[in-house]
C-alpha cells in the first residue's frame, strides 16, 4: 500500500481534482440535506459527466459526491425531521426532538462530529482490512444473510414506540409492501393487479417520502403549529462540542462505529440499516432508555456514526469481491467499469492504485465536509426560522420532484400520496414507522436468500445446522421474546419485594 502513495498524492494535489472534491462534497452535503434527495442520487445524476474524465478524477468526484451526501443527511432529519435518506431515519428520533427543544446547534454539533468519526476510521479500517474481511464474507451463505435480516428486523422492534405488537404490525406491512412486483426466484407477479407500473415494484423514494414526508407535513398542518424555537447559535463555540462530552459517548461511538463498519461491507445491507439497529443497540445499552426518543443526543451518536461507518464498509465488498455493498457501489462498479476497471478479487493486483486512491478519498472527503460543516454550522439552523407557511409547501413541492423524478412517472406522485395515507392513518392507530421502512428495505435480501436456502435443503431446519446462521436465529427468536421475558420478570421481581 505505501507503494501506492505518490500516485495516490499526485492525484490529490492537483488543482483540478481538489476543485472536483471540493465541489463535490458542496453538491453532495445539498442533496443530502433536502428530504427525498441523497447522495445516491447526486452520484446517479452527474456520473455521465464523468466519462470524459481521467479515472482518478472521476473516482475523486464520484465518491465526493457520495460521501458529501452520506455526512450531509443529518442536516434535514434535525432541522426538519424528516430524513434526507434512509440511512438518517433513525438520526430524526432524536435530532428533531433536540432541534425543537432549542438545541439545533447540539444536534449539528454531535451530527457532523459522529459523521467525521464513522466516515474517516471506517475508510482507514477498509484500507488496511478490505481483503480479510472480503474473504470472510464471501463465505457467508443465504443462510446467514437470511438470518441476519431477521435479527435486524426483531432487533428494530425493540426501538418501537409502545406495544412491541404494534412494531410487528408494522414490520409485517412494511414485508407487504416489499413483496409487490416479481419474486426474486421464479418472477412469478404478485399484487400487481395487471397494473404495469407495479410490476417493477415499490420505488424506495416514494415509500419513505410518502410515509415520512407528506404525511408528517399533513398531520402539522392539522395539528397546527407552535411558536418557532429559539436555537441558540452564539453559545456555540469551535465545533460546538467539547473532548469530554464526545469521551462521554466513547463506547456507544465505538460500539456504532463496529456495527457500521460489519453491516456495510455485508453486500445488500448498508446505511439504512446500520443506522437503526445502532440505535436499538445504544438504547437497549443506555442507563436512560426512555429518554430515546425525545432528544436523547446517544440516539444521535449511535445513528450518525454508524450510518457513516457504513460507508467504507460497503466500499469493501466492492473492491476485492466486485459485489455492491449498497445501491451507491452499484453505480460505482458501473462506472469505473466504463473506465477499463473490473471490480474483483484481481483488482488489488491489477490497480491496487486505484483501490487504495478510493479509500484515501473517502477518508480526505471526511475531514473536507468536517470543515465545511463547522464553517456553516451556524447558519443551518436559521433554517428553523423560516415560517412553517413557507417551508412546508416547498418541502411538498420537493417531494413531488422526487417521486417524479424516481422514474419520470406522474403515477409515481400519486402512488406517493398513497403512501402519505397509509402513514397518516398509522399515525392514528400508533403504529410505529421505523420497523416498516426497515422491513421493506430487507424484504426483499430476507426472501431472496430464504428461497435460496430452501432451494438447497427445503426444510426450515437448515438455519439451526449452520453455525453463524444459528446465532442469528437464536438472536432474532431472543429479541420477539425479550419484551415478555422482561414483563414477567419485572412481575416476579414485584411480587418477591411485596412478600
Amino acid at each position: 500500500m505505501i507503494s501506492y502513495l505518490p500516485y495516490i498524492l499526485g492525484e490529490v494535489a492537483n488543482p483540478m481534482n481538489l476543485a472536483l472534491l471540493l465541489v463535490g462534497n458542496v453538491i453532495g452535503m445539498i442533496f443530502g440535506a433536502i428530504p427525498g434527495l441523497s447522495g445516491t442520487l447526486a452520484v446517479m445524476l452527474l456520473m455521465p459527466l464523468t466519462y470524459s474524465m481521467q479515472t482518478g478524477a472521476a473516482i475523486i468526484f464520484l465518491l465526493s459526491l457520495w460521501v458529501g451526501g452520506c455526512s450531509g443527511g443529518f442536516i434535514g432529519s434535525v432541522l426538519l425531521g424528516i430524513p434526507g435518506s434512509p440511512s438518517s431515519v433513525a438520526t430524526c428520533f432524536d435530532g428533531y426532538p433536540m432541534a425543537m427543544a432549542g438545541k439545533a446547534g447540539k444536534a449539528l454539533a454531535i451530527g457532523m462530529v459522529a459523521s467525521f468519526l464513522g466516515t474517516f476510521f471506517s475508510a482507514i479500517a477498509g484500507a488496511f482490512l478490505s481483503q480479510t474481511i472480503a474473504s470472510i464474507a464471501f463465505e457467508l451463505g443465504p443462510w446467514e444473510y437470511a438470518g441476519l435480516c431477521f435479527v435486524a428486523i426483531t432487533m428494530v422492534l425493540a426501538i418501537s414506540k409502545g406495544n412491541m405488537f404494534k412494531g410487528l404490525a408494522s414490520a409485517c406491512i412494511g414485508l407487504l409492501f416489499a413483496s409487490v412486483g416479481f419474486s426474486p426466484i421464479d418472477a412469478e407477479p404478485r399484487f400487481v393487479f395487471d397494473n404495469m407500473y407495479l410490476m417493477g415494484g415499490l420505488g424506495m423514494t416514494v415509500v419513505l417520502i410518502g410515509i415520512f414526508g407528506v404525511s408528517s407535513i399533513v398531520l402539522a398542518y392539522g395539528k397546527g403549529f407552535d411558536p418557532l424555537p429559539e436555537v441558540d447559535t452564539k453559545s456555540i463555540k469551535g465545533l460546538g462540542i467539547t473532548l469530554s462530552e464526545i469521551m462521554e459517548n466513547i463506547v456507544n461511538i465505538v460500539r456504532s462505529w463496529v456495527i457500521g463498519l460489519v453491516i456495510g461491507f455485508l453486500p445488500g445491507m448498508g446505511a439504512g440499516l446500520s443506522n437503526l439497529v445502532a440505535y436499538s443497540a445504544a438504547k437497549n445499552a443506555s442507563k436512560t432508555p426512555e429518554l430515546f426518543g425525545k432528544g436523547n443526543p446517544e440516539g444521535l451518536w449511535a445513528s450518525e456514526c454508524s450510518n457513516n461507518a457504513a460507508v467504507g464498509g460497503s466500499m469493501i465488498p466492492m473492491a476485492a469481491l466486485g459485489i455492491p455493498g449498497d445501491s451507491t457501489t452499484a453505480l460505482l462498479i458501473g462506472a469505473l467499469t466504463i473506465h477499463g476497471l473490473e471490480m474483483g478479487p484481481m483488482v488489488f493486483r491489477n490497480s491496487g492504485n486505484i483501490v487504495y486512491l478510493m479509500f484515501f478519498v473517502v477518508a480526505l472527503c471526511a475531514i473536507v465536509c468536517l470543515v465545511l460543516q463547522a464553517l456553516g454550522m451556524r447558519t443551518f439552523p436559521k433554517i428553523l426560522k423560516v415560517p412553517y407557511h413557507y417551508m412546508y409547501p416547498a418541502l411538498l413541492i420537493i417531494s413531488f420532484m422526487s417521486a417524479y423524478v424516481d422514474s419520470s412517472s406522474l403515477y409515481k406522485c400519486g402512488m406517493m400520496l398513497f403512501f402519505a395515507a397509509v402513514g397518516i392513518l398509522m399515525a392514528f392507530g400508533g403504529l410505529p414507522t421505523s420497523p416498516l421502512i426497515l422491513a421493506f428495505i430487507l424484504g426483499p435480501t430476507l426472501e431472496s436468500n430464504m428461497l435460496k436456502a430452501f432451494q438447497n435443503t427445503g426444510t426450515a431446519s437448515t438455519f439451526f445446522t449452520r453455525p453463524i446462521s444459528c446465532v442469528f436465529m437464536i438472536i432474532g427468536i431472543g429479541c420477539v421474546f425479550s419484551p415478555i421475558l422482561k414483563t414477567l420478570y419485572a412481575k416476579m421481581k414485584q411480587k418477591r419485594s411485596v412478600q
